[in-house]
């Protein structure tokens, strides 16, 4: 953990408990415990979006040396979402340990380098028209309201902060980024023999240059990646309604999408730790919502992170055992 990103988890924690302070911790709890044990259903509920972003890596991987099975890339997702939610260093690893989770399971690690590089890539692009959808949807509050312009120009900034740095990072894997990277790390790699890692990265590259080149794939993952955004509308309304508070279904777009990009505004903090709490706090008057409700709904969605990030953190582990249990019984290799 970089000194960096301890700051920014401390600011993090600090922005997180101010914010609760201001409103009242009691009130907020109390507000939360009216959903009880249906904070379990948030948390089966938010398997659909995790389906249809398994799935949006997997169509990516039909078209590779072998076409993994839906459990592979539902398994890798999981793990990834699970390490982004919950550990320090999540945005980075996630990935990196979807990639390492479908290359212990078969899919040969260029194709399943490719395939997360793509699938994250078209995955923030339809974050961004998600929130653009919910900013549309603002309509006439967001053109003669405060409140509602209040809310549209933090995530209208952020929606273009994201978009400026997704369009690099797609422009870069075009140019052939993991070969770059590599090159760019054996000038500072000393005495090391890491002669076959260029091979490597080169085969990457190409990988991902030749996925780029499946429009339908590209597209039928761009889509699917889209539907798990509008899915997690669904997550917003449930928790809203077992707290006691009945919002419309654009409503809830409304709070799912905007709040969404603050929090992915936010990616340098870890979890967007304080950062989501004051974004459901500013989105709160487009819905009509209380301070404390809205607060309500920010912890309930931290809850389901917990329920279904910690078994994952689990299987994680699990898994490496599991792997380094073969790597032990494995003939030694001259």
């Amino acid at each position: 953990m970089t000194r960096a990103a301890i700051w920014l988890l401390a600011a993090g924690v600090c922005l997180f408990i101010g914010v609760l302070v201001s409103q009242g911790v009691t009130a907020v709890l109390a507000t939360l415990a009216l959903a009880g044990w249906g904070l379990i259903a948030v948390a089966l509920f938010h398997l659909l979006p995790l389906v249809l972003d398994a799935a949006a890596i997997r169509v990516l991987l039909a078209s590779g040396a072998r076409r993994a099975p839906m459990v592979d890339a539902l398994l890798a997702r999981w793990v990834g979402e699970s390490v982004s939610s919950l550990m320090p260093a999540g945005q980075i690893g996630g990935p990196l340990l979807m990639i390492r989770q479908l290359s212990q399971r078969g899919t040969p690690a260029p194709d399943a380098a490719a395939a997360i590089t793509v699938s994250t890539t078209f995955q923030t692009f339809a974050q961004i028209v998600f929130a653009l959808m919910g900013v549309a949807l603002l309509g006439e509050r967001a053109r003669h309201s405060f409140q509602g312009s209040a809310a549209a120009t933090p995530v209208l900034v952020g929606s273009g902060v994201l978009a400026l740095l997704i369009a690099a990072f797609y422009l870069l894997q075009r140019r052939g980024l993991f070969g770059k990277m590599m090159r760019l790390a054996l000038r500072f790699a000393g005495n090391r023999d890491w002669s076959l890692m260029p091979g490597h990265a080169d085969a990457i590259d190409g990988a991902v240059k030749s996925l780029h080149g499946q429009s339908m794939q590209v597209t039928a993952s761009f889509g699917l990646s889209l539907l798990g955004w509008v899915a997690g509308t669904g997550e917003v309304w449930l928790a809203l309604w077992l707290v006691g508070s009945r919002v419309s279904w654009s409503d809830a777009l409304v709070l799912e999408s905007l709040g969404q990009a603050i929090r992915g505004a936010a990616f340098a903090v870890p979890g967007s730790l304080g950062v989501q709490e004051a974004g459901y706090l500013l989105l709160a008057p487009l819905a009509s919502l209380r301070p404390d409700v809205a607060l309500a709904l920010s912890l309930a969605k931290r809850a389901r992170e917990l329920l279904l990030a910690a078994p994952g953190l689990v299987c994680l582990h699990v898994s490496e055992q599991a792997l380094r249990r073969r790597a032990s019984r494995a003939p030694a290799v001259e």
